[in-house]
């Protein structure tokens, strides 16, 4: 029995199917990438050597359109060739009363993906060409020729977003801030959409999950992008709603004796201006619970101990190690560049089509923005500066409350109250 296999896909669509998984032993397999050049080979050769069977994987790779498949269809009936679609159930030889009412059906079904197919390869063109995806522009930003442009009247309020956010690490209080500066009344979630969107960093990212980097001009520096991300993910580890807690800290310190998070109290005397602060525990088990303890004192010993123990942290640092993955990063981001710059000579040599050109140079800019977000996340080459900096008591004496609470989440993953009796002790956990 002779079996052939045809294949059609769309290089701006679909990957190239595998021809091993068809499960079948084929004698001859033909594939159509982007044009259908192969399968009028195919029909072809089969009237001189006609198979006994032909392989496909649904009806639509046949054509175009509706028109297209059915004429195919007919064409391989006339020269009884059994035709079995895998993937859609349809053989050709089957001749059941209801053969005709499915192939009608299926019909059907392929003109309404034929269309969806022309939407999506409308869509896959305009990414090719680094083209905004359909739909209103971002916030801050409205509709150019081909690529988003900065709207000066609304791009102000993104920026003071975005460094109210660098600056107090607090994505709540970022919000608030819109509401009170600017009257703009978002929510958390949208705030936090902002705050990831690809857009603002001058990148265009589409619905299937790549991004291409530099395509309009940026709201924000690539620096300051990752920046926000290293504050997200600090963020994301602490309790729901501290990250703008007015204390520097709250979501910070745990009860190493019943691993509950210790939160701020404040207490006040009546007629009296003075308040103290305390740090108990919220889900304390035990009976009777784990005491308070006073906010200023642990305060105290946290300033002496980051001191003390920061620089002995840093120097723990493999930095070789991590210059050595930051070298690789960025030589893979040359080489990539490297060849996206040779494209137009090949094209203009004759080497490469000016289709293929266009999807290699895509295909290696989403691979040069996966790089730099690699990079991005990592952390900063002056660490073992800043933590000679930091680790002077005036320097964190001299903060407000806010700016002491950015900075030590820079740096604290947790402190661990450790008690002894009626004395306690504090651990501090870095986050590297």
């Amino acid at each position: 029995m002779k079996i052939f296999a045809y294949t059609y896909s769309d290089p701006l669509l679909e990957p190239i199917p595998d021809p091993t998984t068809w499960g079948w032993e084929l004698d001859l397999i033909y594939q159509d990438l982007g044009k259908r050049t192969e399968l009028q080979q195919l029909l072809n050769n089969c009237k001189t050597e006609s198979p006994d069977c032909l392989l496909i994987r649904c009806l639509e790779e046949l054509g175009d359109t509706v028109e297209e498949v059915s004429s195919c269809l007919a064409e391989l009936e006339a020269m009884g060739i059994t035709l079995i679609a895998v993937e859609q159930d349809y053989n050709s030889s089957q001749q059941t009363p209801n053969l005709r009412a499915e192939l009608l059906k299926l019909l059907y079904e392929i003109q309404r993906q034929q269309r969806s197919r022309r939407i999506r390869q409308g869509h896959a063109r305009n990414r090719l060409d680094a083209a905004p995806p359909p739909g209103r522009a971002p916030y801050g930003y409205r509709r150019g020729k081909g690529k988003y442009t900065i709207d000066r009247t609304t791009s102000p309020v993104i920026k003071d977003f975005f460094e109210h956010f660098l600056l107090y690490g607090s994505l709540r209080g970022a919000v608030r801030y819109l509401v009170k500066k600017y009257s703009k009344k978002i929510s958390v979630t949208t705030g936090r959409r902002w705050l990831t969107n690809p857009v603002y960093r001058g990148d265009t990212a589409y619905q299937n999950g790549e991004i291409i980097s530099n395509t309009h001009a940026p709201i924000i520096t690539k620096e300051e992008a990752a920046q926000v991300d290293r504050l997200l993910r600090r963020n994301s580890r602490l309790p729901p709603r501290t990250a703008s807690a007015p204390r520097s800290l709250a979501g910070l310190v745990v009860c190493h004796e019943c691993q509950s998070y210790m939160t701020v109290t404040r207490v006040t005397m009546r007629n009296q201006e003075k308040e103290y602060l305390y740090l108990r525990p919220i889900n304390c088990p035990k009976h009777p619970k784990c005491r308070a303890l006073s906010y200023q004192e642990i305060l105290e010993q946290t300033i002496q101990a980051v001191c003390r123990d920061l620089p002995l942290a840093v120097v723990g640092i493999n930095f070789p190690q991590l210059d050595a993955v930051k070298n690789n990063l960025s030589e893979g981001i040359s080489r990539q560049q490297e060849i996206l710059n040779q494209l137009p000579s090949l094209l203009a040599t004759g080497v490469l089509d000016a289709q293929t050109a266009q999807l290699r140079a895509y295909k290696l800019r989403t691979e040069i923005s996966s790089l730099q977000a690699k990079l991005a996340t990592l952390p900063p080459v002056n660490l073992r500066s800043v933590a000679q900096a930091v680790s002077i008591p005036q320097f964190w004496l001299d903060l407000s409350e806010a700016e002491r609470r950015f900075y030590f989440r820079e740096f604290i993953r947790q402190i661990e109250i450790i008690r002894q009796d009626k004395e306690w002790k504090l651990q501090i956990i870095f986050i590297f």
